[in-house]
């Protein structure tokens, strides 16, 4: 028996295997899904330390599919689509496409399956602690 339309059993093999290629994703990206809670913070000046480790434990981002939402103290959520620029060792580039367009890039450094730190300038970073 005939598909009337030409074809049709290679597309829909064609999508099948697309849609299962896009599911697999990254096994980085595997790696980070879930809820990370800010934990401390390291390489900050003596003076900073603790009101950085407050705004540290405050912080929270979470992994869900493609989608990254960061909480920071006194701000909004804010909410984006990521994906991983590029990764080196144990260290990960993202870049975040905000709902308006504009991208932001997150440096990570993975240390184990429950931990890692968001590099921010210099050499200082907040420490993230998988939640349970």
């Amino acid at each position: 028996m005939s598909s009337s339309f030409p074809g049709a059993g290679r597309r829909a093999a064609s999508v099948g295997i697309a849609a299962l290629l896009v599911s697999c994703g990254h096994p980085l990206e595997r790696a980070l899904q879930g809820r990370w809670l800010g934990d401390g913070v390291e390489n900050f000046d003596d003076n900073d330390i603790a009101m950085a480790t407050g705004w540290a434990k405050g912080t929270s981002m979470e992994f869900l599919g493609k989608t990254l939402t960061v909480s920071i103290p006194a701000e909004e959520p804010r909410k984006g689509h990521y994906y991983i620029a590029k990764v080196h060792n144990t260290d990960l580039d993202l870049s975040v496409v905000r709902p308006d367009g504009r991208v932001d890039s997150v440096h990570f450094k993975l240390d184990e399956e429950n931990s890692m730190r968001w590099m921010l300038e210099g050499s200082r970073a907040v420490i993230l602690k998988r939640q349970p």
